[in-house]
């Protein structure tokens, strides 16, 4: 017997979680933690529709959507998170999507906007086929990028991997730091208030869309995302110093052994000695030296994640309709 069952987070976390971790998909944004932070944050304008599938007494997938407009969305948005997806056993999609699509349709829900999505996404791999064959339209586009890279065993094979002129300047760079001072770049797994308000000062400071982006609302969903990341042992805050004095910052997560490069903030002060494209260059290094296999850039084509070696991977919207 397969059945299709509308819960709430609490009831789903566990099991939910299970799911994205034997999942080789990239599932961060759509994980249950960052879920119901986002839905606490910004849902209050939507209906939840969360539900699982359960398929002889397993449960085999999550529906992580809300209702907004007469749309079928995932729960979150573009402009902080930055890819998602459904979270499905492998091997159980088309079982799964078969009782998805069925309940939609019951429910006389006949759009879903589903954004922003992988190449290699559950919902771009498998939803497709059983949609048209219930006679929806399906349309998928390419609306942004993303950028990653694999990350080798060693500092060397990555520099080596590196355009020269992009390896020399990357050293150059390094090597006139190191002639301002004493140079100090460290992790921290804590959300301790002093490092997270650096965090927020070094974002408004680094660019100017950046300080309108900050808006009251992000600055609480910032604070709180970096304390429950913190909680689950995800969090990865790299602090640069010069001369014990912190000049740059990077907020990144360590999930299923990936780093995401979620955000960063230097100050202005120090722009003239590159701190911000060297922050993100120690935190490579420090990736590399922890073990993890990729480093994710995340979304958008800005010209510095190239010269760290990022490859770009499109980013799409697929639009569902009767």
């Amino acid at each position: 017997m397969t059945e299709l069952i509308l819960s709430d987070f609490d009831r789903l976390k566990q099991p939910w979680q299970q799911i994205c971790e034997s999942s080789e998909r990239k599932l961060l944004f759509s994980s249950p933690t960052w879920s119901k932070l986002w839905w606490d944050h910004f849902g209050i304008s939507s209906e939840l529709y969360l539900a699982s599938v359960i398929d002889h007494g397993e449960m085999i997938g999550i529906a992580p959507l809300r209702l907004h407009d007469n749309k079928v969305k995932f729960i979150g948005s573009d402009d902080v998170c930055d890819f998602l997806d459904f979270v499905v056993r492998e091997g159980q999609e088309r079982v799964f999507f078969d009782v998805l699509l069925d309940h939609l349709s019951s429910r006389s829900l006949t759009s879903l906007e589903l954004s922003t999505l992988l190449p290699d996404s559950t919902t771009l791999s498998f939803l497709s086929e059983p949609a048209r064959t219930r006679g929806f339209t399906v349309l998928s586009e390419q609306i942004d990028v993303t950028v990653d890279m694999p990350l080798p065993g060693d500092l060397a094979t990555y520099l080596s991997s590196l355009k020269g002129k992009q390896r020399h300047e990357i050293l150059r760079k390094e090597r006139r730091l190191n002639e301002e001072g004493k140079i100090n770049f460290s992790i921290s797994d804590e959300a301790a208030k002093d490092k997270i308000d650096l965090f927020l000062r070094f974002f408004r400071e680094s660019r100017e869309d950046k300080n309108k982006f900050l808006t009251d609302e992000i600055e609480a969903y910032f604070r709180d995302l970096i304390a429950l990341s913190a909680g689950e042992g995800i969090l990865r805050m790299g602090i640069l110093e010069l001369n014990s004095v912190p000049v740059a910052i990077t907020l990144c997560f360590a999930y299923q052994n990936d780093i995401y490069l979620y955000n960063s903030g230097y100050n202005p002060d120090y722009r003239w000695l590159s701190v911000g494209i060297l922050s993100k260059y120690f935190c490579i290094k420090h990736s590399i030296e922890s073990g993890q296999r990729r480093f994710d850039f995340l979304k958008g084509n800005e010209t510095y994640k190239f010269n760290l070696g990022g490859r770009e991977v499109p980013l799409y919207r697929c639009v569902i309709t009767r």
